[in-house]
């Protein structure tokens, strides 16, 4: 791969959508996530979930209206190994995974429409617990690809505190993106959060709300909800970016769309804060 030069890494956005499950609706979504002032946008080149190259339409045409520049988007995608894929793997099965890696990588390239990636992502690790050597031959490939700048940062999503622990003792170049599920049941992934504070990565957090549907009718979301006139989705996405967690959003709503990235124009208070940090938490 042909080295290219590329900018400095653009800042992350506030706010990032998720482009996961959304099918034939995919590049109306993401067109309408554009629209409504999204500048992060996150998919996978795994076609049993996301429809990448409809994303990759969705952008180019937005670049091609003048809504956007290619610089000012932060776009992310993933590589996703094989068990996990459904019949339409985007690369040779029976490769190695280095070069799994590779052709899945230049086939994103191609879909996104791009000649760079603002951040490449594990979509997770081969095992629940512990690092394999083929997820140590893939990290290496992607170490490979960040070094010719085809993607500007590495992470790794769906992991777990110790395979995160082991990565960045071992890897050459440390992930700067974490993204995981976030639970309110689970402190809101509280172990790897702090890790990734002091390890100066970002923590990327999903299904915020979709994971954690019975706070949002909670009386004491209800209740800050009402006192800062937002909705409770509003206060938990606000929660999140004042708890370090940069949020993402699948909405099919152009509405909630607008509101989720109107969580910008408030703050709850310190102690708001650590009710919801602490809301699914109950002494044994």
């Amino acid at each position: 791969m042909a080295h290219i030069p590329r900018p400095a890494p653009r800042d992350y956005p506030m706010f990032i959508y998720g482009t996961a499950w959304k099918e034939d609706s995919t590049e109306t979504l993401v067109r309408t996530a554009l629209d409504a002032g999204f500048r992060g946008i996150d998919t996978a080149n795994q076609r049993r979930h996301y429809v990448e190259a409809a994303v990759g339409d969705a952008v180019a045409a937005a670049i091609e209206d003048g809504l956007i520049r290619r610089e000012e988007l932060f776009l992310q995608t993933k590589f996703t190994y094989a068990e996990s894929q459904d019949d339409r793997i985007p690369y040779d099965p029976r490769a190695d995974p280095a070069d799994q890696v590779r052709q899945s990588f230049q086939s994103s390239l191609a879909h996104l429409r791009t000649d760079y990636l603002d951040a490449y992502l594990l979509h997770g690790p081969s095992v629940r617990r512990g690092l394999t050597e083929r997820d140590r031959a893939v990290w290496k490939a992607m170490e490979g690809i960040h070094a010719t700048d085809g993607a500007l940062r590495l992470g790794v999503s769906n992991v777990a505190l110790d395979q995160l622990e082991a990565l960045v003792d071992g890897a050459g170049v440390k992930p700067a993106v974490v993204q995981n599920r976030c639970f309110a049941q689970m402190a809101w992934d509280r172990p790897i959060r702090d890790f990734c504070r002091t390890h100066q990565i970002i923590y990327q957090g999903f299904s915020l709300l979709t994971a954690n549907a019975f706070i949002l009718s909670h009386p004491g979301i209800t209740r800050i909800a009402a006192r800062v006139g937002k909705t409770p989705a509003q206060v938990v996405f606000r929660f999140a970016i004042q708890a370090g967690i940069l949020p993402l959003t699948g909405t099919t709503s152009g509405v909630h769309m607008r509101q989720d990235l109107d969580s910008a124009d408030f703050a709850i208070t310190d102690d708001e804060a650590a009710f919801i940090e602490e809301i699914a938490i109950r002494p044994s």
